[in-house]
């Protein structure tokens, strides 16, 4: 009889525990094993690869260029991964994200739809940028005037110099091109 009792008690407590998994939220399971330390939101590890993030052929756009460098500023990096991803025109959703790779030079480039804005913000873009252990997130504000960075970029990024750190931007049309350096260096981590 006491065997008996023991595999019911087993049983019952491994039932349990089945159920108390099954029901807990999917989304919370998700979001716990999915999670990342990013600054900003709507950020997605699991991006694909791509250059190309536009929805739509009608419309503004906007071409990002730029170059990213060693910690000194000078030595241009090559094969650092890029992740980009911003508010979708017209929405409160991160639907728009690619992630890319520097070439030999350390040149990335990449088109998308223009950003929609965060409520009392400027359009942006947000940056993840990693090679080995070193990540660094800043983000690119931009308007039709111009484009521009925050403070933390500028304190991360100064060894770029004036000329580099900077980005310039062009617009004619419904197209901006925006030229827009980084640097990486394993003290950079926001």
């Amino acid at each position: 009889m006491t065997k008996n009792s023991s595999r019911r008690l087993f049983l019952r407590k491994t039932a349990m525990a089945t159920t108390g998994i099954a029901l807990a939220s999917t989304s919370s399971l998700l979001n716990g094993l999915t999670k990342d330390d990013s600054p900003f939101n709507g950020y997605n590890p699991y991006t694909e690869q791509k250059t190309d993030l536009r929805t739509s052929l009608i419309g503004k756009e906007v071409i990002v260029t730029g170059t990213l460098y060693d910690a000194t500023g000078n030595k241009p990096v090559s094969n650092a991964k890029i992740e980009v991803w911003h508010l979708s025109p017209n929405s409160q959703k991160y639907n728009h994200r690619g992630k890319m790779y520097t070439d030999k030079n350390g040149h990335y480039k990449f088109i998308s739809d223009w950003p929609n804005q965060e409520q009392g913000k400027q359009p942006r873009i947000y940056f993840k940028v990693s090679q080995n252990d070193t990540v660094y997130f800043t983000e690119l504000i931009f308007n039709n005037l111009g484009a521009h960075i925050s403070c933390k970029h500028w304190e991360k990024q100064h060894v770029l110099g004036e000329e580099k750190l900077f980005p310039t931007m062009k617009t004619s049309l419904n197209t901006s091109k925006i030229n827009f350096n980084l640097s990486i260096n394993t003290n950079q981590y926001i």
